[in-house]
């Protein structure tokens, strides 16, 4: 008897918590799904304007003055961005809900005159900031305070880049590099599935590609080949992240002053932009990636593209580095895999794959990107693509606060932080 009270209330402990998870992804996913919804039309609108009024280019040095302007009013002047969003998953920090406004007005004004940005840095701040003022309007405990933070991530980043899956992994899996967040699991999935159908229904438009000239099946010669542009993705996310920080240092040791750092910086893309006479590395770029998995990129546009994010985004100006990344996977991947004997667009596939893995840490959000960007097809190449990429990066990443828990050269505890 007292064994059937025990699975009784076990039973009913779980479907309480189920239920609490289930409720709180769908409040999360639709909040935030609507507000990235809106985010997601609003950066079509401006990238637009930015296309059809090339002079708006001119305009990027006011724009950045506006954005510290912006954030230094709204009191987020030593603000952390992304960082402080994963710190607040592992601590008692806050992330406060002006940062929503703040980084959706800031990297609408950098696209709009078109600093060389990504968007999902303003996804994963506004999905979190939006997500912990609901937890804190519904009175949310500590530890569950730390699921409506990566229920937002989740959702927004769904919403934004019409990926669900990869959304809800990358939550549980980029905040502690060798552990994945298991008991988020539901309600960041159900939040990112929410959202992306509250996208889809507004018909968002994705990102999506189509793959020419795939191996049909797995042959060592082939693995051999993709192993060494994985490689090579490792090496090119090193030096993203070492370029990026560099960069950082360079503004903070030359310019104290945030405005003259960000007007500056704007100074510096008009001035590049000028020199190369192409808008190729503005903004997104998304019709260059498009291009790349076609099979046609050249051959410094990978290089250039980390030049003109780093002097973007170290200068103040907002948005993020993982669509920029995807730039510079997919050119990088284009020319080095029809270097080495595989299609351009199979190796800009890759390249995209590996390079996101190698700067994230994040191999099975790499892998669950790649398939829902290609069609689900080439799991296997994508797989081994981002595994070599995953150990051969080192402990470099993307984002400062992210917790390196377990060596990725032995099963041991390591417990340091992204170089």
């Amino acid at each position: 008897m007292e064994h059937i009270r025990e699975v009784y209330h076990a039973v009913r402990h779980y479907a309480s918590v189920f239920l609490q998870w289930v409720m709180i992804g769908l409040g999360v996913g639709t909040v935030v799904g609507l507000c990235g919804t809106g985010f997601a039309y609003g950066m079509k609108m401006v990238t637009g304007l930015r296309a059809q009024y090339p002079w708006l280019l001119f305009g990027l040095p006011f724009a950045g003055l506006l954005i510290v302007a912006i954030y230094h009013f709204a009191g987020l002047r030593r603000h952390r961005g992304t960082n402080r969003v994963l710190l607040s998953i592992r601590t008692k920090s806050k992330v406060p809900f002006r940062m929503a406004p703040a980084i959706f007005v800031g990297t609408l004004l950098t696209h709009l005159c078109g600093g060389s940005a990504g968007r999902e840095g303003a996804a994963l701040q506004m999905g979190g900031s939006i997500a912990q003022q609901l937890g804190r309007w519904a009175k949310a405990e500590e530890r569950t305070m730390h699921v409506y933070t990566m229920c937002g991530m989740s959702a927004c980043f769904a919403a934004l880049f019409g990926t669900p899956v990869a959304a809800a992994v990358f939550s549980l899996e980029v905040v502690s590099v060798g552990i994945m967040h298991y008991s988020a699991l539901v309600p960041c999935s159900v939040a990112a599935l929410t959202a992306d159908t509250i996208a889809r229904y507004f018909k968002v438009g994705h990102m999506g590609f189509t793959v020419s000239g795939m191996p049909e099946s797995f042959d060592l010669l082939t693995g051999g080949r993709v192993c060494v542009l994985a490689l090579g993705c490792a090496v090119v996310s090193i030096i993203f992240c070492v370029i990026l920080h560099k960069t950082g240092h360079w503004y903070e040791h030359c310019f104290k002053n945030h405005y003259v750092r960000a007007f500056v910086g704007g100074l510096l893309i008009i001035g590049l932009t000028l020199i190369l006479q192409t808008g190729d590395y503005l903004s997104v770029g998304e019709r260059v990636i498009e291009e790349a998995v076609a099979g046609n990129a050249r051959p410094e546009a990978f290089l250039l593209k980390m030049i003109f994010t780093a002097l973007t985004l170290e200068a103040g100006y907002k948005g993020g580095e993982i669509v920029p990344t995807l730039f510079i996977g997919s050119t990088f991947g284009c020319v080095a895999g029809g270097l080495l004997g595989l299609s351009p667009s199979f190796g800009a596939m890759l390249g995209m794959v590996a390079l996101f893995c190698g700067v994230t840490n994040c191999p099975i959000t790499a892998i669950c990107l790649g398939m829902e960007l290609f069609g689900g097809k080439g799991m296997e190449w994508m797989l081994l693509a981002s595994a070599v990429s995953y150990m051969l990066s080192g402990y470099y990443g993307l984002y400062s606060k992210q917790k390196i828990l377990y060596s990725k050269e032995a099963p041991e505890f390591i417990d340091a932080t992204c170089r």
